[in-house]
């Protein structure tokens, strides 16, 4: 926890790990998928990722990386045994969106305009239970929004839950 609020200290503060370079977010997103494809396979979950050919973008590869590397771990922590998680990236009119979607649990209506709230959490008893600190989504957004995106979520009690970062492509 207090890593993370170190985080969201330095991401208030407009503190940046490292300067923005050129990146491959398709090449990275494959990574982060590979990487928690062992935790998917261990709740035997389906974890395709659909990312295609490179799409650049400029950021920090470390923030952004922990970007994903959160929602994925949310999709898989929420989602039951024989679940799907799909990690999906797609490009139009010079954006990148990255979805992980999941069929899971989902979250009900009535939590969703919270969910990127600091400390928030929409059971803590469960969220208590996985380990969950409240500040995994909220850091998510201060990343995305520091790389000049958007992040939005979607969700439906009993069917799963989408989240969605978009990010301004490389210009030409």
């Amino acid at each position: 926890m207090t890593d993370q609020l170190l985080d969201l200290a330095r991401e208030d503060a407009g503190a940046k790990q490292q300067p923005p370079q050129r990146l491959d977010l398709a090449a990275l997103v494959r990574g982060v998928v590979e990487t928690m494809r062992p935790l998917a396979e261990a709740k035997d979950l389906a974890l395709p990722g659909q990312t295609g050919e490179s799409v650049w973008i400029h950021g920090d590869g470390s923030r952004l990386r922990q970007v994903f590397y959160n929602l994925i771990d949310n999709a898989i922590k929420y989602t039951p045994e024989g679940g799907v998680v799909e990690v999906r990236l797609s490009r139009q009119d010079g954006v990148a969106a990255v979805s992980v979607r999941d069929t899971g649990i989902g979250i009900s209506p009535e939590h969703l305009p919270r969910v990127f709230d600091r400390f928030y959490r929409v059971d803590e008893a469960r969220t208590r239970a996985e380990g969950g600190t409240g500040l995994g989504l909220s850091i998510v957004k201060s990343i995305v929004t520091a790389h000049g995106g958007t992040v939005e979520l979607v969700s439906t009690p009993g069917q799963g839950t989408t989240c969605t970062v978009v990010l301004p492509e490389e210009s030409q």
